[in-house]
């Protein structure tokens, strides 16, 4: 028996130390839960190149949009747990939702494996130009002196482009309403035509849009100011004393996934990550290079996790 359990063991460990010496295979698909040209997109883009030429196989983007990030997870918790199926998730795929949603398809350190964080994400509040405000304060008065006529819009339920608004309106006590959108790019395309007033999202786009005027910045969230909008106050200097929300990226496999691939794959994102070009040009577009590596990432989500639970209780947001 003993001798039989010796074998099996020896034959598994085999098996694993093969998948990581042939891994990758085949392509290695991204699946991002949201549509085309939104931010998570962007990311998968800049980062995309660079890791095919350090695997050696073709990377692919394919998206999955729906429910907050939910229906991309999804597709990624049911896919073959052998690493050529990734999620590139933000905050509210894998730690806004879990607290927001009462029935959510799947728990994000049981049906996953961290693989890294590739960036951190302060956000940037946005109206549309014709609003008739230049700073946070006059947008408070306004939307205050028009309670319920101002619509904000977002990315999807339960995302951190929700979640922000909605603890915005909790620590200045005004009355918006939401506009849910399947993605960024939609939301940004509304408000720009002004069917929505107000949104927060990553800086990246909303800098880029900003700077084209098609959207006018009047804060972001972090607690020092962006070098992608350097004259962009922040949320605290605009007096909302302690309002800091900063948003993360990173890449998950489905659980199961053998822990040489886990690696592997955490591994080739370093190598990417400390690239001065694309370190440089993250820099430069607002988001924080902060790589963490599989093991790291895990631990970063776990407190991450109690952490956003806290805001969204506090904040009285919640999906069914």
């Amino acid at each position: 028996m003993r001798k039989t359990l010796g074998l099996l063991l020896s034959g598994l460990l085999l098996s694993l130390t093969a998948a990581a010496q042939t891994f990758p295979s085949k392509p290695v698909r991204i699946v991002i839960g949201f549509p085309a040209g939104g931010p998570l997109d962007q990311h998968a883009r800049l980062l995309s190149e660079r890791l095919q030429a350090v695997l050696g196989q073709p990377v692919l983007i394919d998206y999955k949009s729906g429910a907050g990030g939910t229906v991309g997870a999804q597709e990624v918790m049911k896919s073959a747990p052998d690493g050529h199926t990734l999620l590139l998730a933000n905050t509210g795929t894998m730690v806004i939702n879990p607290a927001l949603y009462s029935k959510l398809p799947y728990g994000t350190l049981k049906d996953f494996i961290p693989i890294a964080r590739t960036a951190m994400q302060p956000l940037a509040l946005l109206v549309n130009p014709k609003v008739p405000v230049t700073t946070l304060k006059e947008f408070m008065d306004y939307a205050r002196s028009r309670p319920g006529q101002v619509n904000y819009g977002s990315a999807g339920n339960g995302g951190i482009s929700h979640l922000v608004p909605e603890m915005f309106k909790t620590a200045t006590g005004l009355f918006m309403v939401h506009i849910p959108y399947r993605g960024s790019a939609p939301a940004f395309t509304d408000l720009m035509a002004g069917q929505v007033q107000f949104m927060a999202e990553s800086i990246p786009q909303a800098a880029a849009y900003h700077k084209q005027g098609k959207v006018r910045a009047l804060a972001v969230t972090s607690r020092e100011r962006n070098p992608a909008l350097p004259d962009i106050p922040t949320v605290i200097e605009s007096g909302l004393k302690g309002f800091e929300v900063v948003g993360f990226y990173g890449f998950l496999a489905p659980a199961g996934t053998p822990r040489d691939v886990v690696a592997k794959l955490s591994e080739a994102f370093r190598q990417v990550m400390t690239q001065p070009e694309l370190r440089s040009r993250m820099i430069s577009q607002g988001a924080d290079p902060a790589f963490l590596g599989a093991d790291d990432f895990a631990k970063f989500l776990g407190a991450e996790l109690p952490r956003w639970a806290a805001a969204v209780q506090k904040s009285g947001a919640r999906l069914d």
